[in-house]
């Protein structure tokens, strides 16, 4: 049997980590436990000091004392969008993904060259599509590259960057994509944008758009994605890895990319 080994693996996560530049509401904390406490957690389970292994020094812990489901690179269910769909049926939550949309071709879109507070449309996206000779379909996997992982770890990052509109959303998931993602701390325009927008318009149909569009049509999204310069238009796989947390709106992923010969 012959099987592909890749060339190369592209991790497509951010580090899980404390950063005191994270919103409020982001923050992760992970408590560090170091090797020596064990010891003592053996010694009073009925193990005397002496008989401990010479070279034990005991095994170190961690304990992540707070971190949201959304705080990191993630992957969101149907169930986020809301709590039932638009023909009344409970909405999948995150342990519900099967597995066979874990893994497939990748496409990206290159949109580095959308402004911050400039959303993505449909024509951006036929535009793209042409230029890089890639295709969508069933089980292709569409990542977004807006290059704001450049923004990771600072107090900008959450406010800064594109997002796809409802069309474009919409057209990815006509195209049979069902799992999308992008490199951008949200899918949608950054929250002050969307309300800037929706004020200025006076349309109760711009906050949250992309997202929104699940509610009709469900599908999978990951956000806070890192290093889709480092992939080709086209011609890889993407495998992703969510936690297995029952009834939950979102898991924290590690998300990969493989390239072949």
């Amino acid at each position: 049997m012959t099987r592909l080994k890749p060339k190369r693996i592209v991790d497509l996560s951010k580090e899980i980590v404390d950063n005191p530049n994270d919103p409020f509401f982001m923050r992760v904390k992970i408590k560090h436990h170091g090797h020596r406490k064990a010891r003592w957690l053996v010694r009073a389970l009925g193990l005397p000091f002496r008989l401990f292994p010479k070279d034990f020094a005991g095994w170190a812990d961690d304990t992540i004392t707070r971190m949201g489901v959304h705080s990191t690179t993630h992957i969101d269910a149907p169930w986020h969008y809301g709590p039932e769909l638009s023909d009344g049926r409970r909405p999948a939550t995150v342990d519900e993904m099967p597995l066979d949309m874990c893994f497939g071709p990748g496409v990206v879109f290159d949109m580095r060259h959308k402004a911050d507070g400039e959303e993505i449309t449909v024509a951006d996206m036929e535009q793209n599509l042409r230029d890089s000779g890639a295709a969508l379909g069933d089980g292709v996997i569409a990542l977004i590259h807006t290059g704001r992982d450049r923004l990771q770890g600072t107090k900008d990052y959450w406010k800064r960057g594109t997002g796809m509109s409802a069309p474009a959303t919409e057209w990815l998931i006509d195209k049979g994509v069902l799992v999308m993602g992008i490199d951008q701390w949200g899918w949608d325009l950054p929250f002050h944008h969307q309300i800037r927008v929706s004020k200025e318009k006076n349309d109760e149909n711009l906050f949250w758009q992309g997202h929104l569009v699940g509610r009709r049509k469900p599908y999978w999204q990951m956000e806070q994605l890192r290093g889709l310069d480092q992939l080709p238009s086209h011609g890889f796989d993407v495998a992703i890895f969510p936690l297995r947390l029952k009834g939950a709106s979102a898991a924290p992923a590690r998300v990969a990319a493989f390239l072949y010969e």
